[in-house]
């Protein structure tokens, strides 16, 4: 294969294995049926009123996705920007066309930071759709068709219909484990908190990092508390669906990203002396030292 290809085979080799894991959400979101679960008639866990969120679905993704890529776009220029001169302006073959140092930091940092999002909510999606455990507000978007006075209340009742409208809502009222809203804001904070720990250098005031970690964890935080006040999710639910995401940003931060590895980072810089940019491009024909986003 000609030494200009092989940027690109990576690069469609990232975007494959990234489809590849986010697929499968998107067929859980559209096509997926939970595990059918029945009731008990005195189990007042699930007697709570429906209310809608107060952190929506399309703020939950927006933020969760566009905050994190903020943070690491600004965070890559900055250190771009303060770097010494004789290490700035680095540059990359790609089809030999010259790619900026930073722009291919940013790719692999945002590659990996994605990947492991559609790794967490997978994971979430899984347990959700198997389990189909019912949400705090299932009979009241449920209304099934039991009275309840003429059973015994410890019976448990599998043989009912659902009389509500939104046909919807009664599918999301089987998905209370884990939780999903949780699972998410913890991935994509506490994985821009541990980036932010290894990639940002801040001389300006020692404390403007921490505090904007503190604000970050904040977010899931009350992003987490909210689904058990809008009675979405039972406080187990809660709690699993934070664990679980915050415990795939630390495996994705610390075995599947170069954050830390700081002897591969001087290797790179070793291997890129030869590409400074006040080097002639037409001198390059290769990309073999390119890091892999991984």
């Amino acid at each position: 294969m000609p030494p200009d290809y092989k940027p690109v085979v990576k690069i469609g080799l990232d975007i494959l294995l990234l489809l590849t894991v986010g697929f499968p959400v998107l067929i859980f979101h559209l096509h997926g049926k939970p595990t059918l679960r029945g009731f008990n008639c005195d189990d007042d866990s699930i007697r709570y009123p429906y209310r809608d969120s107060t952190i929506s679905n399309v703020v939950l993704y927006v933020v969760g996705v566009f905050l994190p890529t903020l943070v690491i776009c600004l965070t890559e220029f900055t250190n771009e920007a303060r770097s010494k001169k004789d290490s700035r302006g680095h540059v990359y073959i790609l089809l030999g066309r010259p790619i900026p140092h930073v722009i291919w930091c940013v790719y692999k940092r945002i590659g990996v930071f994605l990947f492991g999002a559609c790794m967490s909510q997978l994971t979430t999606d899984i347990a959700k759709y198997s389990i189909g455990r019912l949400r705090p507000h299932f009979l009241a978007v449920c209304q099934p068709n039991v009275n309840c006075t003429l059973r015994d209340p410890h019976d448990y009742i599998i043989d009912f219909k659902c009389m509500g409208n939104d046909l919807h809502a009664i599918r999301e009222s089987r998905l209370s484990f884990p939780s999903g809203h949780s699972s998410f804001s913890a991935y994509t904070m506490v994985f821009t908190v541990i980036y932010l720990q290894a990639c940002m250098g801040c001389k300006v005031n020692r404390l403007l990092k921490p505090f904007i970690q503190f604000i970050l964890l904040m977010m899931t935080w009350y992003t987490a508390l909210s689904r058990i006040a809008d009675y979405k999710h039972h406080w187990s639910d809660v709690m699993i669906g934070f664990l679980q995401g915050a415990l795939v940003a630390v495996i994705v931060t610390f075995y599947v990203s170069d954050f830390f590895s700081k002897h591969k980072e001087k290797n790179e810089d070793i291997t890129l002396q030869d590409i400074a940019i006040d080097t002639p491009v037409a001198n390059y024909n290769t990309m073999d030292n390119i890091p892999e986003t991984r």
